[in-house]
């Protein structure tokens, strides 16, 4: 019910076969629906793989880098799961990888049959792999699939805060990211579905995803927008954990590194630093975002932009330098790209050297 008040759902359906039905019907009409299954996810794709219907892209979003409070095993009810949780950990933990060994297996099935299938970062092929499925990690993550030559570029999710409180600042900053990239298609594109599809919870806000360069000009149109008084307050900048230079996560972000630096965890360390130095508002360096404790290291980065001449040199300096650090990262690892990219934005070490 909250997925629908919060505009991620247009349709709710309790029944298995009833969603699958609606899906293919909506499919066959070329209707634009989102549509949610009240159901374990094994069962879902227990039920898809029954029937034959292979859908056209395939991922799993549930918590699965948190057997004991993160997943619910597919052998009991949710009702028993929240009982068992508390009185028998350890049985609950084995229900929990034997449902995630299911899980996978039958997402490598429906692969198989052309399913264009990839792991989202909730570490679910590391566990059943733990489990004993060897050839969980047939299918990639979506960073190494998709992901990795946008990070080559410093690019990833940018994201701001109204701390006015006032969704009007928001559709503001739009405009003004709007006007600011007229050439960014996908980028349009999504301001525009933001605005139609997307709920705001809490303080109004939004995320785009904006490259080297880019983040910086943002910054100071931001803080510009605050010191003549355009929106009420100042404006809160952050990102993603995910993001180009930020993190080390073998099974997510940094997944099948060109050079095998994908657990090589000085970066998000050099990258919290940098940070700290060049005056962000709040840094942070923590475990596990995605994937569970013990596997990943994620550095987080927040900055206020309050208007004023002080805030113009912070936001030069930290959104210069926070995605500059991914470039780099990805340039010092082979990736051609993220070279030409460094040199483009003078992040180039080579250059700098001759």
């Amino acid at each position: 019910d909250k997925r629908l008040e919060t505009r991620y759902l247009d349709e709710k359906i309790k029944d298995i076969d009833e969603a699958i039905n609606r899906a293919l019907e909506a499919k066959k009409k070329g209707e634009v629906v989102s549509i949610g299954v009240l159901c374990n996810a094994v069962h879902l794709l227990e039920r898809l793989a029954e029937r034959n219907i292979v859908p056209d892209t395939l991922t799993d979003q549930t918590s699965a880098h948190d057997p004991l409070i993160g997943y619910w095993p597919h052998q009991i009810t949710y009702e028993q799961a929240k009982v068992l949780r508390e009185e028998n950990k350890e049985q609950y933990v084995e229900y929990a990888y034997e449902s995630m060994y299911r899980h996978v297996e039958l997402m490598l099935t429906l692969q198989s049959r052309g399913a264009i299938t990839f792991d989202y970062g909730n570490n679910i092929r590391a566990r059943a792999k733990e489990k004993g499925l060897q050839n969980a990690f047939d299918f990639p993550g979506f960073v190494p699939a998709y992901i990795r030559p946008l990070f080559c570029e410093g690019k990833g999710p940018f994201r701001w805060a109204a701390l006015s409180g006032d969704p009007a600042d928001i559709a503001v900053t739009d405009e003004v990211i709007a006007n600011m990239f007229p050439e960014n298609t996908s980028l349009q594109r999504w301001l525009k579905l933001a605005k139609e599809k997307i709920a705001f919870q809490g303080l109004p806000a939004r995320i785009c995803w904006l490259g080297q360069g880019e983040r910086e000009k943002a910054g100071l149109a931001f803080n510009e927008l605050v010191r003549t008084g355009k929106v009420k307050a100042p404006i809160v900048i952050g990102r993603d954990h995910l993001d180009t230079g930020s993190v080390a996560s073998p099974n997510r972000e940094t997944e099948s590194m060109m050079d095998g630096s994908d657990a090589v965890a000085d970066w998000p360390i050099l990258n919290a630093l940098v940070n700290t130095a060049g005056g962000a508002s709040w840094v942070s360096l923590h475990h596990g975002g995605g994937v569970g404790m013990g596997y990943s290291i994620h550095a987080g980065m927040v900055i206020v932009a309050d208007g004023t001449t002080d805030a113009d040199e912070r936001l030069k300096r930290v959104l210069r330098n926070d995605p500059g650090m991914g470039v780099i990262r990805h340039a010092d690892a082979g990736y051609e790209l993220a070279k030409e990219t460094a040199a483009d934005h003078g992040l180039s070490i080579d250059n700098k050297l001759k």
